[in-house]
């Protein structure tokens, strides 16, 4: 969601800048091929939104004045689409200045003149695409390669990594179905279809919940377990795959553990042959498992492995591979590593009953890390079989050996995703690239993605012609002096060299130090989670200039190496001299527009990285700069840390000279503190002429500042957030298109909630939280009005859980819900213009299944009661047993009489469901018994005293949830919106249903850290706000909702994106 595309460093083009008299360059016609490179290749590198909000914008704005899309009847937005967004089709790309695709287009496709940008595969001198290279010089065309097109932070932007992970891991779960069947057992498996079998990658992880929820439900059978899944490595391939992975029951352990599981299972099975298996195991691996020193004194270094990879030796085959039933390789391999799995390991690994049962080779690297993967499949036929006793292969799934998956193209499988993931970055670029008429006036991070230009190649690929010359020879290399230079020396270079662009630094370091370089030897990686290896041989004409680029390239790679302790993985390694130590300081440049947001709660990141990170459509522009401002320093601190363009200051809003202080230095204050504070912040907004977002609801207070924001020319743009905000904006542009085709609304609803993902709704009431409860609970007790079939429907507070209604989405069959209406839904009707035409106006909450009928029998038992307890008065204070007792006695009978035995054994369950029963709390013997299982986990029967901070059975229970329902490590929370709009045309036409869904989980970082869905779904939409003021695109004054086009039409494009 976030993109963020500093420039890293300037590199001079030479010559390589000077243009063509006759060049159709800067046009701002842009070209969007036809993939022809494979028949199942739907991929677009933008969709038509993209180029709806590219030609929309205008020509003066985007500088892209025309798209032209070649016909396409496999492409998964159809042409149609591309017309309806203002594109011409036509086959003829002659018009163009910029042409973009996915792969590689055919030769004869390529344009004289002209500028393309595709994943050419050419800047590592790979031999299969250098008569592509050679066209792109002869006819003198600008190749942009999105591969080489790298953030601030030297990582990729254009990648399908994940997707290749994700598609992959579905269409093994599909075929080991089918193999385990082949083996005599049934599994839950068998039900999954093959990722493109799928209209969308949320329908593909819905079918493998529902696998899930039935493996967790009935289990799997005990003769294939334990079934363990290994990932190898740890880079946006493994992430992917272990997205999917993880929607299945599962538990991760090290893979030191792998022989105790084994052996535990061994045991299980002698004395439980019926048993069965409710979870998977999954293991990830790197490269210190597989492999270890020859020297036994001596422990594993990434950094010396990269560097002399011969004093390794493979231990894969003994340490995992036995204990492993799937091997799920993300890793690619070279040469000089030693392999993964050899024919002879696996030979021998299956002969002493090795429980592997498939490969699933993402990486498809033929003849690679693991030997017998010699062919790559296809998507129609994805699997082979290898019986490593006579070591053969087979297009069937019955006999003897492995199965593996080897397909080569698996992000295609969820084009629709992928396409959109992908422009969703690339349309960033285009408006530079299509009006672009020399190299320089492109930002730094496009020029260096630029290979050739005018004929002839870039400075940072001049290395190309030497690299085709020298590609991948392994013999030991012969001492190359380097020419018109007295003195040089062997420079082993190892780690991302052109994934994160380190060559360039490199050979940029060698040549202003005045230096020279030969290549001597190469070893490219072909994705960005692999290393490449490179010896050059530096000369210079002196010692000392010498030394000084042998230390430079020793700080390079300090810079750049790994970190045992933080699990920062190497990214270069040098085989000469010393690593030193080297800090490399950040400056944050504070000049161009300021937003200031107030407040450090979770929301406040996401806005500060989503501003941080956007860079202006004109070039000219500064970055946004971002403060923080918190009440403690040390919260705001911890907002901004690691993004560029963000500070910290510390500031209480109660003191209104410090506020305006830091009002009067910004453009646009985001204000995402409680909503109390909105109203004085806004004053001094006003005062001040300032722009202002909150993602809170407008209440009387704000309402009353309108016109005087009005007056003063300022906006303040309040409900930004999800509910409200994300709604308003679909539910407004749904209603509005009904309206334009002359149709009147018979029907709105809209379902909003914030959940646990799947895996994380772990306990009876499937629901968590990442704040207090106490605001949550309350809600629960709120009266609601809505109008169905033309009659309004009021719910008091106090039945408002027995209103829940169960509900099932269709495009989401695995998740079973319940949704309560939500206070009251009629005024939106005015809001939206809809109250005369609608018969039924509904806004609902959404929940799991089954969570109201607990809490409702919760809040029949008192637990609900915010009212002092003369039993919590008490300095002695009760336990939560004693005052659990007191809640389920009648009529305050004595709790001597009627103690109820909670630490009998047999008893506790059935006194404490026959007591809530017979008391008339609930009516079913089945919610009774799910009211007692709540109760025991939220630890409400123990004999521990109550603190003294708990006045009330609300605070006891609020206390309780708090400890025991909120998100452990690495858990992620979920946001499911859906709205439903039935449009009826007085003319006759047939009534409409449409339908809007969002589905959003939180995001878990490599460091472990996690932004909730709940964080980023309100913390974007406001920061998208402040940028729509910013950028003066939002022309209505005074205190205003989300509700014009000029806001929802670009609000939901981002939220989107």
């Amino acid at each position: 969601m976030f993109v963020i595309v500093a420039p890293l460093l300037d590199f001079d083009m030479g010559s390589a800048a000077t243009e063509s008299n006759d060049t159709l360059l800067g046009n701002g016609v842009v070209g969007i091929l036809a993939e022809t490179c494979n028949m199942w290749e739907r991929r677009a590198p933008l969709t038509p939104s993209h180029c709806a909000r590219l030609l929309l914008g205008g020509g003066n704005r985007t500088r892209v004045n025309r798209i032209i899309v070649q016909p396409s009847t496999k492409r998964i937005h159809h042409d149609a689409q591309y017309e309806d967004a203002g594109c011409e089709i036509s086959e003829d790309l002659s018009e163009c200045g910029l042409i973009i695709g996915i792969k590689q287009p055919k030769l004869e496709m390529i344009l004289p003149d002209r500028a393309y940008a595709f994943f050419s595969h050419t800047h590592k001198a790979q031999k299969e695409n250098m008569p592509l290279l050679d066209k792109i010089l002869e006819e003198r065309v600008s190749l942009f390669d999105y591969e080489l097109i790298v953030g601030d932070d030297g990582k990729r932007l254009l990648a399908f990594g994940k997707f290749a992970g994700r598609a992959g891991l579905v269409d093994f779960l599909h075929g080991l179905g089918q193999r385990y069947l082949s083996l005599g057992y049934s599994t839950p498996f068998l039900s999954l279809g093959q990722s493109h079998m799928y209209p969308s990658l949320a329908a593909a992880k819905a079918a493998v919940i529902a696998v899930g929820e039935e493996i967790a439900t009935f289990g799997l059978p005990s003769g294939i377990c334990p079934i363990v899944f290994v990932f190898t490595g740890v880079g946006n391939v493994s992430q992917g795959a272990q997205e999917i992975f993880k929607l299945l029951p599962h538990t991760f352990i090290d893979a030191e553990k792998l022989p105790e599981v084994s052996a535990a299972w061994n045991l299980s099975k002698q004395s439980q042959s019926t048993k069965r298996v409710f979870q998977l195991y999954g293991c990830v691996v790197t490269s210190r498992d597989m492999v270890s020193h020859k020297d036994p004194t001596r422990h594993f270094d990434k950094a010396d492995y990269y560097a002399h990879p011969e004093h390794y030796a493979p231990v894969f085959h003994e340490r995992i591979a036995p204990y492993a039933s799937v091997i799920v390789n993300c890793m690619y391999w070279e040469r000089r590593f030693p392999r993964l799995l050899s024919i002879s390991q696996l030979q021998q690994l299956m002969k002493s009953g090795c429980p592997l049962v498939g490969i699933c080779d993402i990486t498809c690297d033929i003849g690679g890390s693991i030997e017998f993967v010699d062919k790559s499949t296809s998507i129609e036929k994805p699997f082979f079989r290898y019986d490593p006793s006579n070591n053969s292969c087979h297009d069937d799934m019955e006999g003897n050996g492995v199965i593996c998956l080897a397909v080569d193209i698996l992000p295609t499988e969820f084009s629709k995703e992928a396409s959109q993931h992908f422009g969703n970055i690339l349309s960033k670029f285009v408006a530079s690239l299509a009006s672009m008429k020399q190299l320089v006036e492109l930002p730094s991070y496009l020029r260096r993605a630029c290979i050739a230009h005018d004929g002839r190649l870039t400075s940072l690929y001049e290395y190309i012609p030497r690299m085709r010359k020298t590609m991948i020879d392994l013999a030991p290399a012969k001492a190359n002096p380097s020419p018109d230079k007295k003195y040089s020396t062997l420079v082993s270079l190892s780690g991302h060299l052109f994934d994160k662009f380190l060559i360039n630094e490199a050979l940029d370091i060698i040549e202003a130090a005045g230096g020279s370089f030969q290549l001597v030897r190469c070893e490219v990686g072909q994705s960005i989670d692999d290393t490449s290896y490179s010896e050059l041989e530096v000369g210079a004409d002196d010692t000392s200039t010498l030394d000084k680029i042998i230390d430079s390239l020793t700080s390079l790679a300090n810079a750049h190496g790994g970190d045992d302790d933080a699990r920062k993985e190497t990214e270069l390694a040098l085989k000469i001299g010393k690593v030193n130590e080297c800090g490399t300081g950040d400056t944050v440049d504070k000049d161009g527009p300021k937003i200031l947001i107030l407040g450090a709660g979770r929301v406040c990141r996401p806005a500060a990285q989503f501003l941080a990170s956007y860079r202006p459509d004109d070039n000219n522009t500064d970055q946004i700069h971002v403060i923080v401002a918190s009440l403690y320093q040390k919260d705001a601190e911890e907002i901004v840390e690691g993004i560029k363009n963000a500070t910290a200051t510390q500031l209480d809003v109660a003191d209104i000279g410090g506020l305006s202080d830091l009002v009067s230095q910004v453009e646009v204050v985001v204000s995402l503190l409680p909503a109390s504070f909105h109203a004085a912040i806004a004053r001094v907004c006003i005062e001040l002429k300032k722009h202002m977002v909150t993602a809170s609801y407008v209440d009387e207070s704000m309402s009353n500042l309108s016109q005087a924001a009005k007056g003063a020319g300022v906006t303040i743009l309040c409900e930004m957030g999800l509910d409200p905000g994300i709604d308003h904006m679909i539910s407004v542009k749904m209603i509005d298109e009904a309206h334009a085709r002359n149709g009147k609304v018979k029907s709105f609803t809209s379902f909003c909630g914030g959940l646990p993902s799947p895996a994380a709704a772990n306990n009876p009431l499937a629901y968590k939280f990442s704040w207090n409860p106490a605001g949550a609970v309350r809600a629960g007790k709120n009266p609601a009005v809505y109008k169905f079939l033309g009659e309004a429907i009021h719910v008091d507070g106090s039945s408002l859980y027995e209103s829940a209604k169960g509900l099932r989405l269709p495009e989401l069959p695995a998740f079973a819900l319940e949704h309560l209406p939500n206070r009251n839904s009629l005024i939106y009707g005015d809001l939206y213009g809809i109250t005369k035409e609608a018969s039924t106006i509904y806004r609902a909450t959404l929940r799991y299944e089954g969570f109201s009928e607990i809490m409702a029998t919760l809040s029949k038992i008192g637990f609900f009661d915010a009212a002092n307890h003369p039993l919590l008065q008490d300095a002695n204070r009760p336990t939560y047993k004693g005052f659990l007792d007191e809640l389920l006695n009648a009529d305050n009978i004595s709790t001597i009489t009627t103690n109820l035995n909670i630490e009998a054994s047999g008893g506790y369950d059935d006194e404490l469901i026959a007591r809530i029963l017979s008391l008339g709390h609930c009516k079913e013997k089945d919610i009774a018994v799910k009211t007692v299982k709540t109760i025991k986990f939220l630890g409400l029967h123990e004999e521990i005293q109550i603190p003294k901070d708990c006045s009330s059975a609300f605070d006891v229970i609020c206390q309780r949830m708090e400890q025991r329902m909120a998100y452990g490590h690495n858990e992620q929370d979920m946001v499911l919106l859906h709205h439903e709009v039935e449009v009826e045309y007085p003319d006759g036409r047939p009534t409409e249903k449409h339908q809007a869904t969002l589905l959003e989980f939180g995001k878990v970082e490599n460091g472990g850290s996690t932004t909730t869905a709940m964080a980023l779904t309100v913390g974007v939409p406001a920061a998208i706000g402040a940028l729509l003021l910013l950028e003066n695109k939002v022309n209505t004054k005074g205190v205003i909702r989300p509700l014009e086009p000029e806001i929802y039409i670009p609000g939901v494009c981002n939220v989107v994106t």
